[in-house]
């Protein structure tokens, strides 16, 4: 708890850091590039009524927990900060540079992949606004182009994985771009056609460019497929959390271990997060051997030894269901893999040479499962459902070794 006060306390100092320093900047790069007092003041206000209404959104996402961010950005906050300063820094020297070279695009999607869509969203509106006040011949249309083209953009970015293709994403990003960029010259600058009128845009869309390539490159690598690696590490039966489970309670360990095994054969088979499905096996009942099973008795497990975000949303799905919440795939995965793993650990510990007939008892669980209701919970299809025993099934030789 009081680790938990002390990063709070962190994260607002450096939110209340960001409020000052806006207003700073702004208020000195107003002054110092002689403006007028009402601009000063237009400008500072403007821009600390901004900041304002980013910190409360990050606030507000905060008190989502990891839900509210893309990622692990939650455990990352003072990356959105630094981009966030740098952004601003930027967007105040931008308003000297002639607006057909914002790259403005590759600073939304930059934004939104450091918190979520509307703080990125938001975030990258005050930017473009701020660089649109400080400007000497200011307009709407430079607005309404850049912003639209970054909304754009952050559509096109908004779910990126590991196997992820980005050359579809940056293309109809880059598009947009291209053809808003080409209309406000036609349009708004009332430019006629010809060669000269492509190469601004050509600029903007190469920097623009480089940007992108630059920071996906580094967020693949140290965010996306850090994740991956993670998962590896966690999901390695020699990991210490689960050793040190092998080491209290023998029978809980094996049947994390043989509940895994099946659940990511499942998951495989069926396109699930297969991974995420496995470490759900291994660490939902990390704290059976000392009788703790409810969420707030084991959720310190998964954050000390930094699981992923996604590893620990379904095992808290799993272990505390929220009612009225549809769940997930994978929750039904490793709750049927677990039954069925339970089930016959339990018929060979009362009778080693007993013979099970492993169709008719996989049968009964899931009919069981029907009858009990318990599918309308799932975010599963019949079909679905149907593949999951087919599985079960074919693992007959699998069984055989739990004796």
């Amino acid at each position: 708890m009081a680790n938990e006060n002390s990063t709070a306390k962190k994260i607002k100092l450096l939110y209340s850091v960001m409020f000052f320093l806006t207003g700073i900047f702004v208020f000195a790069f107003s002054y110092f590039t002689d403006k007028s007092i009402e601009a000063i003041i237009r400008n500072t206000v403007v821009s600390l009524m901004m900041s304002g209404t980013v910190i409360f959104m990050l606030l507000d996402a905060s008190s989502r927990g990891r839900e509210g961010f893309f990622y692990d950005n939650y455990d990352q906050r003072n990356r959105f900060v630094l981009a966030y300063i740098i952004g601003l820094l930027l967007s105040l020297v931008l308003s000297l540079v002639p607006n057909m070279f914002w790259p403005y695009l590759a600073f939304f999607v930059i934004l939104s992949l450091l918190s979520n869509t509307e703080i990125g969203l938001i975030t990258g509106t005050f930017f473009v606004c701020l660089s649109v006040m400080l400007e000497e011949s200011s307009g709407c249309s430079e607005l309404f182009m850049y912003v639209l083209a970054g909304v754009v953009a952050i559509a096109m970015f908004r779910d990126l994985k590991e196997n992820s293709s980005i050359g579809l994403p940056t293309f109809v990003s880059l598009f947009m771009q291209a053809v808003l960029l080409i209309a406000f010259n036609i349009l708004f600058l009332n430019r006629t056609l010809s060669f000269n009128l492509f190469v601004a845009p050509f600029i903007n869309l190469m920097i623009n460019l480089i940007f992108l390539l630059l920071f996906l490159n580094l967020f693949g690598v140290y965010v996306i497929r850090k994740s991956n690696d993670m998962y590896m590490e966690i999901n390695d039966p020699e990991f210490p959390l689960l050793v040190s489970l092998k080491e209290k309670d023998k029978d809980e360990y094996f049947r994390a271990i043989h509940t895994a095994y099946l659940a990511e054969r499942i998951a495989m088979g069926l396109s699930f997060n297969a991974r995420a499905a496995k470490t759900c096996s291994y660490y939902h009942r990390i704290g059976a051997p000392e009788g703790k099973l409810k969420w707030d008795e084991i959720k310190h497990y998964y954050e000390e030894n930094n699981f992923p975000t996604e590893a620990i949303e379904l095992l808290h799905e799993y272990t505390e269901p929220q009612k009225g919440n549809v769940k997930s795939k994978e929750s039904l995965t490793v709750m049927l893999s677990e039954t069925v793993i339970a089930s016959i650990m339990y018929l060979i510990k009362k009778d080693k040479d007993i013979k099970i007939d492993y169709d008719k008892l996989i049968d009964s669980v899931l009919e069981k499962k029907m009858s009990e209701g318990k599918l309308k919970d799932f975010d599963v299809t019949f079909r679905e459902f149907d593949e999951i025993g087919k599985i079960l099934k074919k693992e007959k030789l699998y069984y055989d070794f739990l004796r």
